[in-house]
C-alpha cells in the first residue's frame, strides 16, 4: 500500500538524530524524537523543537520528544535509527516489543552487518511482527551539535545506499523513504552496504594518528588537517585491505576514492588529494579525546567484522588487526572480544553460498 506522507521516528538524540529529526520536521513530516534518557531530550521539549543550520536552515517544531520506546514507535511508519552501532543491539531489545507489521527499520548506518545482528536480535527477542530492517551504507549528513536542541548540517550527500535484510525488500523500503529523502538508493544487499562502510577506513586510524595533537587538545580540522601526506597512506593500506575481504565474498566494494567522488562529487588522483578536495570536511574539528565514538564504534562494529570474515576466507588483514590491537591498548579492553564477530553474528558455520543467501532472506540451512 502507498503511503502519501510516512510518519518517522528518530531514535537518538545526538549528532546525527537532531539532525535528521530537525530536517524532516522542517519539510513537515510528523516526526518523533527517542532517546533513551531525557536529558537531551530537555530543550527540545521547552523549545517546541529543533533549530537547524547549515545546508539546511529552520525550526523543526517536534511533537513528541520521549524516553518512552513504545510511545516513540507506535503508528509510525519509519523508524530511522540514528545512535552509534554499539547500541543497536539494545535499541532492538527496546523496541521490538512494540513493532507492528509493515513497519520499517533502517540502521544511519549499519556500519558493518548492523542490520544482520539487529535483525537477529529482533528474533530472539521474540519479536513476531513483519517488519523491514534495512541499513545505509553511511550517514546522510555531515553535522554536529552546535548547542541544546540545536544542529549544524555541514553537507548532506548526494547519494546514500541503503539496503534491507531481505533485499527483495529494498525497492518497498526505498518507495516509502525516498519520500522524504531522495538520495537514498538501492544498495543491492546488506553485504555491499556493509562493506561500502568508509568510516572504518578514515575513522580509527586518523584518531590513532593524531591522539597526541587530539589529547593536547588543539583545535585542528579532523579530516583535512588530521590527513596529511603520510596519514592518507595508512587509509589506502586500510582501503586494500578492505576491497580484498569484500572480493572475496564475490563482489567489488568501491574504494574510499570512488566514495567521495559518488558521496560528495570529489575526486583525486590520491585519497591524500580527493580528502583535501571535499569542502564537506571544512569545519569539522577533531574530537579532543580518543575515547569516542570513531574509536568505540568504528573498530568494533567494522573493522572487527571485516577481519573476522577475513580469517573465514583466509584473506590476510595486518594493518586493520593492528588498528584493533593498538585501539584496545589504548583503552584498555578487548574491542575484538566485544565486536561483532563471525561468531556473534552466528554466521561462523556458514559458507559463502550460505552467505549469500542470508543476504537476500532465504534459510541458509
Amino acid at each position: 500500500m502507498d503511503i502519501e506522507k510516512p510518519k518517522f521516528c528518530v531514535v537518538g538524540a545526538g549528532n546525527g538524530g537532531l539532525a535528521m529529526a530537525g530536517h524532516l520536521a522542517i519539510m513537515k513530516f510528523d516526526v518523533r524524537l527517542f532517546n533513551r534518557s531525557e536529558d537531551r531530550l530537555k530543550a527540545i521539549k521547552f523549545e517546541g523543537g529543533i533549530d537547524v543550520t547549515g545546508e539546511v536552515n529552520g525550526f523543526g517544531k517536534i511533537e513528541v520528544a520521549t524516553s518512552d520506546p513504545e510511545e516513540a514507535v507506535k503508528d509510525v511508519d519509519v523508524i530511522m535509527v540514528v545512535v552509534p552501532a554499539t547500541a543497536h543491539k539494545n535499541i532492538a531489545k527496546m523496541v521490538g516489543k512494540f513493532l507492528k507489521d509493515g513497519q520499517i527499520i533502517i540502521l544511519n548506518p549499519g556500519r558493518t552487518f548492523g542490520a544482520l545482528e539487529f535483525f537477529n536480535t529482533l528474533k530472539r527477542e521474540g519479536c513476531s511482527s513483519d517488519v523491514i530492517v534495512g541499513e545505509t551504507q553511511t550517514f546522510l549528513y555531515a553535522s554536529r551539535v552546535t548547542g541544546p536542541g540545536q544542529a549544524k548540517i555541514f553537507r548532506i550527500k548526494n547519494s546514500v545506499p541503503l539496503a534491507t535484510i531481505r533485499a527483495y525488500k529494498i525497492p518497498q523500503a526505498l518507495s516509502v523513504v525516498r519520500k522524504a529523502f531522495p538520495h537514498f538508493v538501492s544498495g543491492d544487499s546488506i553485504f555491499k552496504t556493509s562493506f561500502d562502510n568508509i568510516g572504518c577506513v578514515f575513522h580509527p586510524a586518523l584518531v590513532m594518528l593524531n591522539a597526541g595533537w587530539i589529547e593536547d587538545p588543539i583545535d585542528f580540522e579532523f579530516y583535512l588537517q588530521g590527513t596529511t601526506l603520510s596519514t592518507s597512506k595508512v587509509l589506502e593500506a586500510i582501503d586494500k585491505e578492505r576491497l580484498e575481504v569484500a572480493s572475496a565474498l564475490g563482489f567489488r566494494a568501491m574504494s574510499a576514492r570512488e566514495w567521495l567522488y559518488y558521496a560528495y562529487d570529489v575526486s583525486g588522483k590520491t585519497l591524500f588529494e580527493a580528502i583535501h578536495a571535499n569542502p564537506g570536511y571544512r569545519g569539522i574539528m577533531a574530537p579532543h579525546n580518543t575515547n569516542m565514538r570513531y574509536i568505540t564504534e568504528d573498530v568494533p562494529c567494522s573493522l572487527v567484522p571485516m577481519a573476522s570474515i577475513g580469517k573465514k576466507f583466509n584473506v590476510e588483514t595486518p594493518l586493520i588487526d593492528s588498528i584493533i590491537k593498538i585501539a584496545s591498548a589504548m583503552h584498555e579492553r578487548d574491542y575484538y572480544k566485544e565486536g561483532r564477530t563471525i561468531e556473534s553474528l552466528g554466521i561462523e558455520d556458514l559458507n559463502l553460498k550460505q552467505l549469500r543467501l542470508v543476504a537476500i532472506g532465504e534459510d541458509p540451512k
